[in-house]
């Protein structure tokens, strides 16, 4: 990855200054933990899936001022010498925790834990965001979209509609973490080894005289790979018959049908792919595929297949790559605790007139409870590092907002796992990221685990995410003295 140092906010360096200078008169050094977590589900979903850690460590292990941004940091007129100094060998020296890429998530809960220096743990905050924020936004985009296909594939198909280059390959890898099948982003394919698939536009067909004759020069091209775009003139009346023409060309040829059918990308998908399944049938080929294209998400295909829709491929597009309906997941990075000069971690806290924005304060580690008889979950509990829970014993938590709200897990009848792993320590990267299949088939083994009403695209059952008694305590004693 490129130096991205100075992708951050002019306010995280001014603060970064700050620190060095007041470590620099008192001699006073500060270690900080900061949390990145988020507030809210993207698009009314029930969870998040984490993604970007990927890209987020080769931020960190490329961490360095170069002399270029150093003198662009000198012309603004705002730093002075002895932090430019302090720039020149600056490092990332701390530890990094963090979910998995892949990880199914819920808000509120660390993503991220960073324990630092406390210029260390500031500077990064803003790239950090920006890389976990965007690509757990599209792979929830994409989770959502591939619960919709049920059993159907779908391809991602946004490269030409995202935000930027940038958007668009890192977008396309997380759609893949997220549960796509393959991208049309060919420099997507190369850097994350993930398949790569398309057809032809109909600028293919438009330059030819003959539509059929397009399709028999493709088919000659591509025989093992031949999904023909019918829908330029006329879909029932030209482009379908003229397909079947070419698929009948091919079969009497002998030329093996493998990989065959039709792509639709306007009109009535529902009317036209019923109609184009009979045409396929009765000419004798059941295996065609029908792919369909044309501004789908995950409302518009639950529509389609509730009408009868005959499509088995998806290219999904615009909807996909931006997150229409929801264009930004909202991560945020706060301060949780601090030590003065290697002394014991204080807890932190921000408050706020909205209950949302009150910050978990301490040094914490999230459990995941399932039940031990189906495998599924039953809560997330945030803990204090030092807390160790025993599945061997009863476990009653509570809603940290309605406190009344109980639920006992009895001894033996749940398991356990703690979600934040090693990913840097005292500097050093001490996690191998797995390739992008990898994590993808491993979000498929966490989505396995939710409920159907946990998945469901309009109003779902919201997860447990609650708070240990040790750190409720601790959060409302806090909360009592900050408000004295």
């Amino acid at each position: 990855m490129r130096n991205l140092t100075l992708l951050t906010d002019f306010y995280e360096l001014t603060m970064m200054q700050a620190y060095h200078h007041a470590q620099e008169t008192t001699g006073h050094s500060q270690w900080a933990v900061f949390d990145l977590f988020y507030r809210e589900n993207p698009c009314g979903n029930g969870y998040a899936i984490a993604a970007g850690l990927a890209q987020m460590i080769d931020y960190v292990q490329n961490l360095h001022f170069a002399d270029a941004d150093i003198e662009y940091l000198r012309s603004t007129g705002s730093f002075g010498e002895p932090f430019l100094a302090y720039l020149r060998d600056f490092k990332f020296t701390g530890d990094i925790d963090a979910v998995p890429e892949g990880t199914v998530v819920f808000p509120g809960e660390p993503l991220v834990r960073v324990t630092a220096p406390l210029p260390e743990g500031q500077v990064i905050e803003t790239a950090l965001l920006n890389i976990i924020n965007h690509q757990s936004l599209i792979a929830t985009k994409a989770a959502r979209v591939c619960w919709a296909a049920g059993d159907d594939r779908v391809l991602e198909f946004g490269l030409r509609r995202a935000q930027g280059p940038d958007a668009g390959i890192y977008g396309a890898r997380a759609a893949m973490i997220g549960g796509c099948h393959g991208t049309s982003n060919v420099l997507a394919g190369q850097l994350f080894d993930v398949p790569v698939r398309g057809t032809h536009a109909h600028s293919w067909i438009m330059s030819f005289d003959d539509e059929a004759e397009a399709f028999r020069a493709y088919a000659a091209l591509y025989p093992d790979a031949c999904i023909l775009l019918v829908d330029t003139y006329d879909t029932l009346r030209s482009g379908m018959p003229n397909a079947i023409k070419i698929f009948e060309e091919m079969r009497t040829n002998g030329i093996p049908l493998t990989l065959y059918g039709i792509r639709l990308d306007s009109g009535d998908l529902a009317y036209l792919s019923k109609q184009a399944r009979q045409m396929l049938d009765d000419a004798g080929f059941p295996d065609a595929i029908i792919s369909a294209s044309s501004d789908l998400d995950e409302y518009l295909i639950t529509e389609l297949k509730s009408q009868g829709a005959r499509i088995s491929l998806w290219g999904v597009g615009t909807n996909l790559i931006t997150s229409k309906e929801y264009p930004a997941f909202g991560g945020v990075y706060k301060m949780s605790a601090l030590s003065e000069n290697g002394g014991p971690w204080l807890p932190k806290i921000k408050l706020s007139e909205n209950p949302n924005k009150v910050t978990n304060p301490g040094v914490k580690k999230v459990y995941r409870l399932y039940d031990a008889a189906t495998g599924k979950m039953k809560a997330d509990l945030i803990t204090l590092a030092d807390e160790q829970l025993d599945p061997r014993t009863d476990l009653t938590i509570f809603d940290p907002l309605a406190t009344w709200k109980r639920m006992t897990l009895r001894a033996n009848e749940y398991t356990l796992r703690e979600l934040l792993d090693p990913i840097f320590k005292n500097g050093q990267c001490v996690y191998q990221s797995p390739s992008v299949m990898a994590i993808r088939d491993y979000t498929q083994a966490e989505l396995a685990t939710l409920w159907d009403e946990h998945r469901r695209l309009t109003n779902p059952h919201i997860m447990p995410v609650d708070l240990s008694q040790g750190l409720y305590d601790l959060k409302q004693a806090m909360i009592a003295a900050n408000r004295m």
